[in-house]
């Protein structure tokens, strides 16, 4: 059950009416009063003799009272209170008790408090009922309704309990605002999937992924298409900023501006120069250039090799690691996944945004980052900017498929830190992430994939059994899973290679195999692959490379009686 408490507002009658409406897409269905501070309370909704004027002129009596100078300027409180998709309809009666205990819980009408506010709650769906309260109480004096949110969500906790709803994920105040229902509303009768605040905040997180400066960053935002207000004290000191998209206008048709702190509380300004508080950049290095300035220093392979060997490293620490490395490298690596996505190519794209998008919330909790244990995921998220678009293609795509592989163990690693230290939003979040990232695997990787299982099927049945008792040697306890997998093929031609490329084949698969548990991959050949080519540093896309022999080696030796052959052999033949 998601209670929301929505901004305070001055108009009491506009907002009945609105609840009292068809609402903005006819959504409002037999809109009625299911409680109110008074029983008699007239409902519009179902006494055709009463209007929304008359409800009004009740709840507002206790603000009228007041002397014109005495009374708030916001006097409106409105509450909404939604039930989850799969909870069973809840009656009027049952309602009635919510909104009662909602409003008791807040502070607008304690228990046994004659004196408390009027309210009145309104019901228009099955799925949730909307408050409406004036904050003046009988006795002249306001309520006391600080902190009326965690309030609110608290008694939800227990009215879940109560009644056998959905247990929802305790918040801890880091999560960044809510739509309110009418930026919800207006995004829908727009055709948008997401909301203004929503975008922006997507944006905004894209653009301050690995930058190293306040020039880069506005400069981003610029690049990305939004219109940019810097806060200036009279010093010339940057104090802060605000965002707007361009085509999101109120109705006097000037932009509608969000401040960095007011889209979630890590894009205050302050808080994203914490990021890049001694940073690694040298200070006569080019800082400010990346790809949209015409910047072609960085390929994307390589971009995306450098993302995945950091990643690497984070899942170790983020394993053992002190709680201000890890939260770091949580945030940092929020930083990798914003600019993956801001990089990926068209069938990986909405995948690897989704993943971003939901994994936002676990890079925020109490936990204070150390960040200077988070300079090489931040330094690999900006050079994927300064890398570009990767098209999907050859090495690019088949490096991209690595990382997203190796980004899922470093975000599936952040679920479960943050499950063990009781973060139930943040872990919920970091699951959700890794769903989409699998998603975006199975895009991106069955192409290069597939080249590598050819291979090792071609290979002959004597280096195949060759690479077979490799396996057997690293991993025994994996062995005869790893041998039944599809992917066996890909692992064996990819042995193959590191060995080619001059490496123990069984020493670096054991050490692969080591670094973290498999229990969450669904092919571990798969993994390994990845894996080996990047510690071997063998290309991602193997069709670069040449075929293993597919014929058994021949044991022959050329005949004695040819001495006029063997001269005609380079002097360094052995």
């Amino acid at each position: 059950m998601i209670p929301s408490v929505n901004d305070m507002g001055d108009k009491t009658l506009g907002l009945l009416m609105y609840l009292y409406g068809p609402g903005d897409a006819e959504e409002h269905i037999d809109p009625h009063l299911v409680a109110a501070w008074d029983s008699l309370a007239p409902d519009p909704g179902r006494d055709p003799d009463a209007t929304e004027a008359d409800l009004q002129f009740l709840l507002d009596q206790p603000v009228t009272a007041l002397p014109e100078d005495e009374r708030p300027a916001l006097h409106v409180w409105h509450l909404s209170v939604r039930a989850a998709p799969e909870d069973p309809i809840l009656t009027d009666e049952q309602w009635g008790d919510i909104a009662r205990r909602m409003v008791s819980a807040t502070g607008i009408a304690p228990d046994g408090d004659d004196a408390a506010c009027r309210w009145a709650a309104v019901r228009h769906a099955d799925d949730h009922i909307h408050i409406i309260a004036t904050v003046v109480r009988h006795d002249g004096r306001q309520a006391r309704i600080h902190r009326d949110g965690a309030r609110a969500q608290a008694e939800a906790r227990q009215i879940e309990i109560d009644y056998g709803l959905r247990r929802v994920n305790v918040g801890d105040g880091t999560a960044a605002k809510r739509p309110s229902s009418a930026e919800r509303h207006k995004a829908n009768r727009q055709g948008k999937e997401r909301t203004p605040r929503e975008e922006l905040r997507e944006t905004v997180r894209r653009a301050a992924a690995g930058v190293a400066n306040e020039k880069e960053f506005f400069d981003r935002l610029t690049a990305a298409g939004l219109l940019v207000h810097q806060r200036v004290a009279p010093s010339g000191d940057l104090l802060g900023y605000k965002v707007a998209l361009s085509d999101d206008r109120n109705e006097d048709q000037e932009p509608i501006y969000y401040s960095g702190s007011t889209l979630a509380p890590d894009l205050s300004l302050p808080r994203i120069r914490e990021r890049w508080a001694g940073n690694a950049a040298e200070p006569d290095q080019d800082t400010t250039t990346d790809r949209s300035s015409g910047s072609d220093r960085v390929r994307p392979s390589d971009a995306r090799r450098q993302a995945t060997a950091a990643s690497w490293q984070a899942v170790l620490i983020i394993d053992q690691g002190e709680d201000g490395q890890v939260s770091a490298l949580i945030a940092a690596g929020g930083e990798v996944l914003d600019a993956l996505a801001k990089t990926s190519a068209a069938h990986t794209r909405r995948e690897l945004r989704d993943a971003a998008f939901v994994f936002e919330r676990a890079t925020r909790s109490h936990v204070r980052a150390e960040r200077e244990h988070a300079r090489g995921l931040r330094n690999a998220a900006r050079k994927l900017v300064q890398g570009g678009p990767a098209l999907g293609r050859v090495e690019d795509g088949a490096t991209t498929a690595m990382l997203i592989d190796m980004v899922f163990f470093l975000v599936t690693a952040a679920a479960h830190w943050h499950a063990m230290k009781g973060h139930a939003q943040q872990a919920a979040a970091a699951r959700q992430a890794a769903e989409h990232l699998r998603d975006a695997y199975q895009a991106a990787a069955p192409m290069y994939l597939g080249v590598m299982r050819d291979r090792g099927r071609r290979m002959s049945l004597p280096l195949r059994r060759k690479q077979t008792g490799y396996l057997r040697q690293a991993v025994p306890e994996l062995a005869e899973q790893v041998l039944a997998e599809p992917g066996w093929y890909a692992l064996a031609s990819t042995l193959a290679d590191v060995e080619r490329a001059g490496h123990d084949p069984a020493a670096l698969l054991a050490e692969a195999a080591a670094r973290r548990e498999l229990g969450t991959a669904e092919s571990i050949s798969d993994v390994l692959v990845w894996r080996l080519r990047r510690m071997a540093d063998l290309p991602a896309d193997a069709s670069t490379l040449p075929e293993h022999n597919t014929t058994a080696p021949t044991t022959t030796r050329p005949a004695a009686k040819r001495p006029a052959r063997r001269k005609e052999r380079p002097t360094n033949y052995r």
